[in-house]
């Protein structure tokens, strides 16, 4: 399972990401054991490559030359790369005897073409053009926003029959896997949310709502992939200047759905050189405070949410009071807000709200 251990943080003194082996995967040393051991560092730093034969070699050296070159996480890029190319996930998940295989002459060509993308500080996810998303495997391409670990947080939240709520709900009171809910995803992205929603509850659907013609494209062939594609409606629409036709097109719903951007625009330009490159800064901004979509997300959710129906963001640690405070500054909101959710560091990352 990939997903949950390479991946750029959004803002600097965020939450990082967990390390390697706490969500069960164990890297192996640059200089480790078995296979690896047999191809030193101190080899690979004189080396041009060409010499190189297995798997394994491989590995060691341009784990070597990416942690030189001063590319972020040089070992999981290089182990992600080569696994890939030689058809599996992750090194441990390679058949017994693969690494210290001889390569063929096109996967050699494959890896050094892969691995010089990644020296240009391309995103592993667009170098390999696919990612994993819980239990998904998406397809990913630039400039397409990647979905990070706390989504899949989001995602669980959404799953889960208990929030904060000081009351139970008709959601929380029927949430059934064979239940015909309708969702609404805004801002898909490459439709990682939406398909989880869709794998979960067999009989619902989904409408996902992106101002990127390439995202709404990409969710699209990710929903054909996954044979939902039945079951769900994709729309290039804004949400800020597009929500009526947005409220027309989708109808009443169970729920609202959404990673908005939230960075503050303040802080874009200290993002990862792998996100100013490739993913669309438009997916990440959102402007001076970080609220322009998350306010217009509320303000069409009593418009489009069915009765009790809820809100579910992820958002940045300062926003939950940030929202609050605007319900409170609302003469009718329609919304009341219902929960604050920690992400595993312990940052208040996700906020609930009902229809009134």
């Amino acid at each position: 399972m990939r997903g949950r251990y390479l991946w750029s943080r959004l803002v600097p003194g965020s939450c990082l990401r967990p390390a390697p082996h706490a969500r069960g995967w164990t890297p192996i040393p640059v200089g480790g054991v078995g296979v690896l051991a047999g191809f030193s560092p101190a080899r690979a730093q004189g080396s041009s490559g060409h010499e190189l034969t297995t798997a394994a070699q491989c590995v060691t050296y341009w784990s070597t030359r990416f942690h030189r070159e001063g590319i972020p996480e040089p070992q999981e890029s290089s182990q992600y790369i080569i696994s890939h190319v030689l058809g599996g996930k992750t090194i441990h998940s390679l058949e017994e005897g693969s690494l210290s295989r001889a390569l063929t002459a096109e996967q050699k060509r494959m890896i050094w073409k892969l691995c010089f993308r990644r020296l240009q500080r391309m995103p592993v996810q667009f170098v390999i053009e696919e990612w994993d998303f819980c239990d998904l495997t998406l397809k990913m391409k630039p400039p397409v926003f990647i979905p990070r670990p706390e989504t899949e947080d989001l995602v669980s939240i959404v799953l889960s029959k208990e929030d904060d709520s000081t009351e139970e709900t008709p959601w929380q009171s029927s949430l059934q896997t064979d239940a015909r809910y309708l969702f609404l995803e805004i801002g898909c992205g490459s439709g990682a949310i939406t398909m989880c929603l869709l794998q979960h509850f067999k009989q619902s659907h989904a409408v996902a709502v992106d101002k990127s013609a390439e995202a709404v494209a990409l969710t699209r062939e990710n929903a054909e992939r996954l044979c939902v594609q039945h079951r769900v409606r994709e729309y290039q629409l804004d949400v800020i200047s597009d929500s009526q036709e947005l409220a027309t097109v989708c109808g009443p719903v169970d729920a609202i759905v959404s990673n908005p951007p939230y960075v503050f625009h303040e802080d874009m330009s200290e993002l990862a050189a792998e996100i100013l490159r490739y993913e669309d800064l438009s997916a990440l901004d959102g402007g001076t405070e970080g609220m322009d979509v998350i306010r217009a997300i509320l303000q069409l959710a009593p418009t489009v949410l069915k009765h009790h129906g809820k809100v579910f963001l992820e958002v940045e640690p300062r926003h939950p009071e940030m929202i609050q405070a605007w319900l409170q500054n609302q003469p009718a909101p329609g919304l009341t807000y219902r929960a604050t959710h920690k992400d595993h560091c312990g940052k208040p990352r996700f906020c609930i709200l009902q229809k009134c």
